[in-house]
This record gives C-alpha cells, structure tokens and sequence, in this order.
C-alpha cells in the first residue's frame, strides 16, 4: 500500500487541476486522509458509557479505621490499667489476711471495685470487715439449715418407727388424721351453710383503702374464715358486696388460689339489704350509740371489712344510717377498765367474740380476745353501777327541778 501510495504521488500534480471546481474543496483532504490513515495506526476513541471513574479516595473509612484503632488502642491500655489495680487490691487483701486482719474469702469483682473506690485504708478496712462478718452470717445460716435438715430427717426415721411399733398395738381409740379433722370441719361448714346463723362482711369499703391496708384486711378475713371454720357451731359466713374482679376479690384469690371455689361460704354481688329483712339485720360498729347488751341468734349481724389506718371514723355507722338498719357496739366499757388506744377490733377478734356468745353467752368469757394492752382488767359490777349513777348526776333528769321546789309546794298548800 506504501508503494502504491509513492508511485501515484507525481501524477497526482497533474490530476489536480483538472478536477472540478465543487470537487475541489474537498479533493485535498480525503487525499490527505487517505494518506494519514496510511501512515498513522488507528486508535480507538474511548467509550463514555463504558469506561469507568477514577478511583476516588474514601475518606470516612480512613476517619473510622483510625478512629477505631485509637479507641482499642485506648480500651487496651484501660484494661491493663484495671487489671493491675485489681491485681494490686487483690495482693493487698491477702496480704492483710496473712496479717490477720478480718477479711472475707471469698470477694466479687463489683465488690472489688467498692474497695478500690475507698478514698483511705481506713475505710477500705471498715468495708472487707463488713464482707467477713456477712459471710461468716452466711456460712452460719446455712450450718443451721444443714444441722435441721439432719434433724428433720431423723425425725422422719424415728417417726417411722413409732408407726411401725404401732402397727403392731392394738388401741382403744382411733386415730385421728389431718384429712379426717378437715373432712369433719367441712361436714360442719356444709350444715351451716344450710341451717347456721348468718354472719355478714360487708366488702364495700375497696375505695377507702390504699393497697396496704387492703391486703391487711384480705389477711384477717382469712383468719376469721379460719377460726370461723374451726369453730363447734360456725356461721354461715356470707361476702357480700364482693364485686368480681375488684381488690377485694383479686386479693382474696390470690390468696386462696385454688380453694377459692372450694370455700363452704357465700360470696356475692348483692347487698345484704337485698338478701335480708331489714328488721333483722344488726350493724357491728365502734361508732355505734346502742350498745349490745345480748347475743339473738335471730338477728343477722354485719361486720364491716375494713382496716382504717388513717383514723376515718362513722364511715359504717353513716352506711347503715343511710340505708335506715340497726346499729350496735360492743359493751366494752361495762366490762373493761379501758386504758388507751381505740375501741375498733380488728375482723378476727370480732368472730371470735361473737363465736364465743353465741356457744356461751358469757360477756367475760367473750371479752377475753380483746388485746390486753388496751385494757387493765374486767370492771367489777358495783363500780360500774356506780359510774352509771354518776352519769345520771350530770344528766337533767336529775336536775330539772329547782332546788327545794317540794318544800316551796308544801308552804303554798
């Protein structure tokens, strides 16, 4: 092609001009191309789309790879120095155990820390001896624990071999198991529920007690329930006002779990005024100005439940006003020489003072499950007779006619 090309070059010259004259503009550069592409390898144009970016620097990698190995660099140095200075506490504590110093065997590493955070020896003494002397309380604890378990378990053995000696006795009186004495208690509560005497809580006092009190309240009805049940002649004891899932109930169920529904006891939404006559329904309240001088078992008395921390007196008496029933008050002055505190009982002691009258009738016998540190003793009959007389004194029965007035109507006449 090269050969070709020089070979042709002087003809050229004469060609030239005797071309046309529109051709002749753009005869000399094809020429010129031609003769270019010739001489000159061809190159090819790069493709935009094809061709990639130039690697650009990344530097919040850079910041974060730096930033990274400052901060382990740093975490590194941190651990070291807190391994030495637990390393160190550690030698200093068992060299003051060497020393004898009070110090325990065993410490944690939060622990530790404490001891290091002292700002003096003095103080770093005072909290390993307060270490020593929790730990040697625990250690005697569990000594306790191991020497009853020991003891429980020869109990055990020695208990089985009274059972079998006796086994081999013949006796004049039966036994008496755990599960009869519960069958014989629910025989009884089964016949009260049928023919006993009703005795009524009143659970509608929920919104006057805070969460404390509440629970304190559930415990007591517990223990009523208890006593009640254990009782020769138990109530029929009725929950009234018992609103399902309120306090009261979540409490009481929580408590009783599974026995819940199993209680030999009537508990419901509705009133007692709606379950009884109102003529024979008697309100128990402290506030009460009619005192019970006897026990009717053909009235239905009322408890409220309710523990009042917070001294909010005539919160039943102005229920049972509302509701126009009866009220009355134990005759606790009559028969105690009352000392301090308030006359309020708590729900056990009241069931336990109404189960009394009711099997004996007897106010002293009744009166003894009052807390002795709120009385000094029972009233004799004379002095209270005496007390009476001197309340009248002071009325105006006594007092309503003038002094002398008989003499005045006899000298008229």
């Amino acid at each position: 092609m090269n050969v070709s090309v020089t070979c042709l070059r002087p003809f050229a010259r004469f060609l030239v001009p005797f071309t046309l004259q529109r051709r002749k503009r753009n005869l000399y550069p094809i020429i010129l191309q031609r003769y270019m592409c010739s001489k000159i390898p061809a190159v090819p144009y790069p493709n935009k789309e094809n061709s990639s970016p130039p690697a650009q620097l990344e530097l919040d990698g850079w910041k974060t790879t730096m930033k990274s190995s400052l901060q382990e660099e740093s975490v590194s140095t941190v651990s070291n120095k807190d391994e030495d200075s637990f390393a160190a506490t550690r030698e200093l504590i068992e060299m003051w155990r060497l020393l004898g110093k009070e110090v325990p065997e065993h410490i944690t590493e939060e622990e530790l820390k404490t001891v290091m955070e002292c700002p003096s020896k003095a103080s770093k003494k005072k909290y390993l001896k307060y270490l020593s002397i929790k730990e040697k309380l625990k250690k005697a604890r569990q000594m306790k624990k191991e020497v009853k378990a020991i003891a429980r378990e020869e109990a055990k053995k020695a208990k089985l071999l009274e059972t079998t000696e006796e086994k081999q006795q013949n006796f004049l009186f039966l036994r008496l198991w755990d599960r009869n004495m519960n069958i014989a208690m629910d025989w009884k509560g089964a016949q009260a529920m049928q023919f006993g005497q009703p005795l009524v809580f009143d659970m509608a006092y929920d919104n006057c007690m805070n969460s404390k009190e509440m629970r304190n309240t559930v415990s007591q009805v517990l223990e009523s329930e208890g006593w009640n049940r254990r009782n020769v002649d138990p109530f029929h004891i009725y929950f009234c006002n018992l609103k399902i899932d309120s306090a009261y109930h979540r409490e009481l169920v929580k408590c009783y779990k599974q026995k819940w529904d199993k209680l030999l006891l009537t508990a419901t939404e509705k009133s007692y005024a709606d379950l009884f006559p109102k003529d024979s329904i008697v309100y128990l309240t402290a506030d009460s100005p009619n005192v019970m001088t006897t026990f009717k078992h053909d009235k239905v008395y009322v408890i409220g439940s309710l523990v009042d921390k917070n001294m909010k007196p005539g919160l039943s008496l102005a229920k049972a006003k509302q509701q126009g029933l009866a009220t009355q008050r134990l005759p606790l002055d009559k028969y105690l020489q009352w000392d301090i505190g308030t006359k309020n009982l708590t729900l056990d002691q009241m069931i336990r003072i109404l189960l009394c009258l009711k099997n004996t009738g007897d106010w002293q016998e009744a009166l003894r499950f009052v807390p002795k540190r709120k009385h000094s003793g029972y009233l004799e009959v004379s002095q209270y007779s005496q007390d009476f007389v001197n309340k009248l004194k002071k009325t105006k029965t006594f007092s309503s006619y003038p002094q002398n007035s008989l003499n005045v109507g006899k000298q008229k006449k």
